[in-house]
């Protein structure tokens, strides 16, 4: 069984979280870092010297952190081949698209946009560096319609594991209070993965613990 330390409202963890329950793979979740601590523990640190989340545990195996190195090793150990192709080249197109979802859509949301609207108190918003940020974060939105007009997922017609780290950004980037291009492509893929119930269950979740309030 795999065990997993993270909070239900860290969006690395959701990520992680998400990729478990559409692979359908049991697991146990501890809630750590935050205000649950656990993260500052000899204990954690002796797993995970960063004192971040999530670490996750499969069986007796050594304990791995960094979401992408998690990601990619569940989808080496149980997943599908459309979810993680064996031929190199294919691999590698999902894992371009991850790649480039974790350095441009997720690192461009969550701090810049997120954290300035959500985590930040009403009195010290800072409407114009939102707006920049948006515009920054707006460009590779864009790139991400452009292939959305290719293909039904990110990086192919199937659910591929550049949708995990691609994905799991969209639930709070349309929830949150901004001002949003129409962008037809994305908002089509957003509404086909909020039927999937892998998603519904750990990635649509309140962030209302995380608010900032004057």
């Amino acid at each position: 069984m795999l065990k997993v330390w993270g909070r239900k409202s860290s969006s690395n963890v959701q990520a992680l979280m998400w990729c478990i329950g559409e692979l359908n793979l049991a697991y146990e979740r501890v809630d750590a870092g935050f205000t649950y601590g656990v993260v500052d523990t000899p204990e954690y640190l002796a797993m995970n010297p960063n004192g971040t989340v999530p670490t996750l545990r499969d069986a007796d195996n050594p304990p791995l952190w960094e979401t992408g190195a998690i990601l990619r090793y569940l989808a080496n150990a149980y997943s599908s081949d459309d979810f993680w192709p064996v031929e190199p080249i294919a691999r590698a197109e999902v894992d371009k698209w991850a790649e480039w979802s974790k350095i441009n859509i997720a690192a461009r949301f969550t701090v810049p946009v997120f954290w300035r609207v959500v985590r930040t108190p009403p009195s010290k918003r800072n409407p114009a560096a939102i707006s920049d940020a948006l515009g920054v974060l707006g460009k590779y939105l864009d790139i991400a319609e452009k292939q959305l007009s290719r293909f039904q997922y990110l990086a192919a017609d199937a659910f591929t594991l550049a949708d995990i780290q691609f994905g799991h950004c969209l639930f709070r980037y349309f929830d949150i209070d901004i001002e949003r291009a129409a962008r037809p492509g994305l908002e089509r893929y957003y509404a086909a993965l909020s039927t999937r119930p892998a998603f519904r269950e750990h990635v649509m979740l309140s962030y209302e613990e995380l608010r900032a309030r004057d």
